[in-house]
C-alpha cells in the first residue's frame, strides 16, 4: 500500500525535547539582547525591564487580543522597552565618561525618521528626559511634527537633510524662542540660504556642518559615510566656511561638528578611525577660534541582527558599553594631544533604540508540501522512466548504513535527468497524466530519504546538488502579511529578520519551511534566514494544525520597517498594539492601547477611489443585470449589502480562527 511520507528532521531525534533546545535552535539569547527568552510554557516570554524579573508571555498577549476580537497580523509594541534601551544609551555614554574623566557630556538624539510614530517619538522623550535626550529630523514633516515638542531648552533638535527656505526660516524660529535647534549644513549651496534667511531676520544663526570623512563604513548602509557619501562639507569647503566666518561676512556661528558612517556600524575599527577624523576637525576648529561645542558622532549604532555569524553584511563584533567607550576615549584621546577643550558628544541613535520594541505577530494558515508517497511495486505496463526511478529507490534502499554525500550526489544526479527526460516525454504526448503524476510522486519521495541522509553525513561535504535538494524539500507556510509592507528591508536590501514561532515550543519542530505571504508577487517571501553560519535557506516549523491558528513572531521590526512599508497590493498598516509591564496585572502587563489596521475604505481613498462613488458604479451594475431578468431584486440588495461591508472591512484576511474561539494550546 502507499504511504504519505514527511521530510524528516534531526530535531524528531532529540530526546527530551524541552523549551530550552528552542531557544538555542532560533538564537534567542544571540539576537534578543536579554529581551526574549522561551518560557516553560513553550512560548517567547518577554523581558521588557532591563535588570527586572518581570515575563510577559507573548502569546498570552495574543490570547488576549484575540478574545477582544482582534486579528492577525498585529503589530505589538512593549513600550518599556523603549525606555529601557534609552536608559542603556544614556547610562552607557555616562559611565564610558566617569571611566574615562571625560571633561564634558553626551547628549543624545533621537532621529525620528527611524519611526516617526507619535507614540514612540513621545515614549522616547519622556525616557530621555533626565538625560536631555532631544531629536533629530530630516524633513519638512519632520521638523513642523518636531518643534514643538522641545519644551527644555537644553534639549537639542539637529535638522539634517536638504533645506528650502521656508524650512530654514522655521529653524531660526525656534531659535528664537530660545531653542537649541541646529541646521547642520550638508551641502555648500545652503551657505548662502542660511545667510541670507539670517540677514533678513537681523540674527545670528546657530549651524552645525556635516564633515565628508575619507573613513567610510561597511556593510548594508556603507554609501552613507566616505569621501562619496551623498551629503557633507569637503575640507576645503570647510575652511572657505570658516574664513568667511571670521572675517565677519556670516552672520553664523558655528556649534556642532556632525559625521555620520551609516545606519549599522560593524565594528568598533571603523568608528574609532571615523571619530579621529572627526575630532581633529573639531580641534582644528578650536585652533582657528571657532567655538564649536559639540561633536556629533551620528548614527550607526549597532543591532545584532543575526546569531553570531559575523561574515553577515549586518552583523556587529561590539556591546553598546564597548561603542560608547571607544567613542568618548578616542574624542578625549585626541582632543589631549591637539590640547583642545571636550565637546559635548552627540550621538544620533534610531536603529539601536527602536529594533528590539516591536513584534509583528503573523498566523500561518496553512503550509503545503511536496506530494511524496512510495509504492512497493510499479505495474508491468509502467513507462520506463518509472521503473527506472523506482530502481534508483531501490538502490538506496539496499545500502545499510548513512551513504556518502557522494554516493547520494551521483544518485541524486541520475534521478534529476530521469526527471528531465520525463518532462520531455510528457510535453512530446509519450507520458500520461497519470504517469506524471505517479513519477513526481516517487521522485519527491526518493529525495526525502537522500535529504534525511545527507542531513547526518559531513556538513563540509555535502555537494552543492545536496544543498539544492534541501531548499527544494522545503514546505510553504503562507502567512497572513505582505513582506513589502512589514518587513521592506528583506525585499530591498536582504536585511534578515529574527523569526520564531511563538507558541509550541515545548515541542520539537518537525517541519523546515519558507515564509510566502499575501501579495500576488513571487518574490513575496522569506527564504533567508538567521543562523551562525549567515547561509540558512529554511526555518524549522510546526505542522499546522485544522482549527489552530500557528503563529510566528517577527522581531526586531521597530526600525524603518513598520514605517517604510509601501502601498502594495493595497494591504495598509496592520493593528497595532501597545503593550505595558505591570506586575499587579494578570499576566504582568496590560494593554494601552489598540490601533486598530487599516480598512479598505481607508486604503482605497489613498489611491483616489472613494466609496461613494465605487458604490454608485456597483449599485449601477447590478440595476442592470436585475432588469435584464439575471438577478431577482432581492438578491440583488443582498449583493449590494455584501459589497458595501467589504469597506469596513480590515484589508488582511480574516481567517476561521478570527471569527471563531478556539481552545489553543
Amino acid at each position: 500500500m502507499p504511504s504519505d511520507l514527511s521530510t524528516p528532521s534531526d530535531l524528531q531525534q532529540v530526546v527530551g525535547w524541552t523549551p530550552s533546545h528552542a531557544d538555542s535552535l532560533y538564537h534567542l539569547a544571540s539576537w534578543g539582547d536579554g529581551y526574549f527568552g522561551v518560557n516553560g510554557e513553550g512560548h517567547v516570554a518577554v523581558r521588557p525591564v532591563r535588570g527586572a524579573d518581570t515575563s510577559i508571555d507573548l502569546f498570552d498577549v495574543v490570547r488576549d487580543l484575540r478574545e477582544r476580537g482582534i486579528g492577525f497580523p498585529a503589530l505589538i509594541r512593549f513600550q518599556d522597552i523603549l525606555k529601557s534601551r534609552v536608559q542603556h544609551l544614556n547610562e552607557a555614554f555616562i559611565e564610558a565618561i566617569e571611566k574615562s574623566g571625560y571633561g564634558a557630556t553626551y547628549q543624545g538624539v533621537y532621529p525620528i525618521k527611524v519611526n516617526q510614530l507619535r507614540e514612540v517619538l513621545e515614549e522616547i522623550l519622556a525616557a530621555g528626559e533626565p538625560y536631555g535626550h532631544g531629536l533629530e529630523c530630516g524633513s519638512k514633516s519632520e521638523l513642523v511634527a518636531t518643534l514643538p515638542y522641545l519644551a527644555d531648552r537644553d534639549v537639542l533638535l539637529l535638522c539634517n537633510g536638504s533645506k528650502d527656505r521656508e524650512m530654514v526660516r522655521l529653524m531660526l524660529a525656534g531659535q528664537r524662542l530660545g531653542k537649541r535647534v541646529f541646521p547642520i549644513l550638508e551641502r555648500s549651496d545652503e551657505i548662502g540660504l542660511l545667510e541670507g534667511e539670517a540677514r533678513g531676520l537681523g540674527v545670528e544663526a546657530e549651524i552645525g556642518v556635516r564633515v565628508r570623512l575619507t573613513t567610510r563604513g561597511a556593510g548594508l548602509w556603507s554609501e552613507s559615510g566616505g569621501e562619496h557619501s551623498k551629503f557633507g562639507l569637503s575640507l576645503t569647503e570647510i575652511i572657505e566656511l570658516v574664513d568667511s566666518i571670521r572675517a565677519g561676512q556670516l552672520p553664523v556661528r558655528l556649534r556642532l561638528v556632525h559625521f555620520h558612517l551609516g545606519s549599522q556600524i560593524a565594528d568598533l575599527g571603523t568608528l574609532t578611525q571615523a571619530v579621529e577624523e572627526a575630532t581633529r576637525v573639531y580641534a582644528w576648529l578650536r585652533a582657528r577660534g571657532i567655538d564649536v561645542d559639540y561633536l556629533d558622532v551620528g548614527g550607526g549604532l549597532g543591532v545584532a541582527y543575526e546569531a553570531g555569524n559575523q561574515r553577515a553584511l549586518s552583523a556587529i563584533n561590539y556591546e553598546l558599553a564597548d561603542y560608547a567607550q571607544a567613542v568618548v576615549s578616542t574624542v578625549k584621546r585626541v582632543c589631549d594631544e591637539e590640547g583642545a577643550p571636550h565637546p559635548t558628544l552627540v550621538s544620533e541613535s534610531g536603529r539601536a533604540v527602536t529594533a528590539h520594541h516591536s513584534v509583528l505577530v503573523v498566523q500561518a494558515v496553512g503550509n503545503r508540501r511536496k506530494v511524496a508517497r512510495r509504492v512497493e511495486a510499479l505495474p508491468e505496463e509502467a513507462h520506463h522512466i518509472l521503473r527506472e526511478l523506482f530502481s534508483l529507490q531501490g538502490q538506496l534502499d539496499a545500502a545499510t548504513g548513512p551513504s556518502t554525500p557522494q554516493d547520494l550526489d551521483r544518485l541524486l544526479t541520475h534521478a534529476r535527468e530521469l526527471r528531465s527526460e520525463m518532462a520531455g516525454a510528457f510535453r512530446r504526448g509519450t507520458l500520461s497524466v497519470e504517469d506524471k503524476a505517479l513519477f513526481e510522486q516517487l521522485y519527491w519521495a526518493f529525495g526525502m530519504e537522500i535529504d534525511r541522509r545527507a542531513q547526518v553525513a559531513d556538513p563540509m561535504q555535502r555537494t552543492r546538488a545536496l544543498d539544492a535538494l534541501a531548499s527544494e524539500l522545503v514546505d510553504h507556510y503562507h502567512c497572513n502579511f505582505s513582506v513589502f509592507r512589514s518587513m521592506v528591508d528583506y525585499w530591498a536590501i536582504g536585511q534578515r529578520f529574527p523569526i520564531v514561532p511563538i507558541h509550541r515550543l515545548d515541542e520539537p519542530p518537525t517541519r523546515r519551511g519558507i515564509l510566502v505571504d499575501l501579495t500576488c508577487d513571487s518574490d513575496g517571501k522569506v527564504d533567508k534566514f538567521v543562523s551562525e553560519t549567515g547561509d540558512k535557506r529554511h526555518l524549522e516549523l510546526h505542522d499546522v494544525r485544522p482549527d489552530e491558528p500557528y503563529y510566528l513572531g517577527l522581531f526586531l521590526m521597530g526600525a524603518y520597517q513598520d514605517i517604510m512599508g509601501d502601498m502594495h497590493n493595497l494591504f495598509g498598516r496592520v493593528t497595532e498594539v501597545h503593550v505595558f509591564a505591570d506586575e499587579n496585572e494578570p499576566g504582568s502587563y496590560y494593554i494601552e492601547e489598540i490601533l486598530t489596521g487599516a480598512t479598505v475604505e481607508e486604503q482605497l481613498a489613498l489611491v483616489q477611489y472613494h466609496a461613494n462613488d465605487l458604490d454608485r458604479r456597483m449599485g449601477d451594475l447590478i440595476r442592470q443585470q436585475v432588469s435584464a431578468g439575471r438577478l431577482r431584486p432581492n438578491e440583488g440588495v443582498k449583493l449590494l449589502n455584501e459589497y458595501r461591508r467589504m469597506f469596513r472591512s480590515m484589508t488582511y484576511l480574516a481567517t476561521e480562527t478570527d471569527r471563531v474561539s478556539t481552545n489553543v494550546q
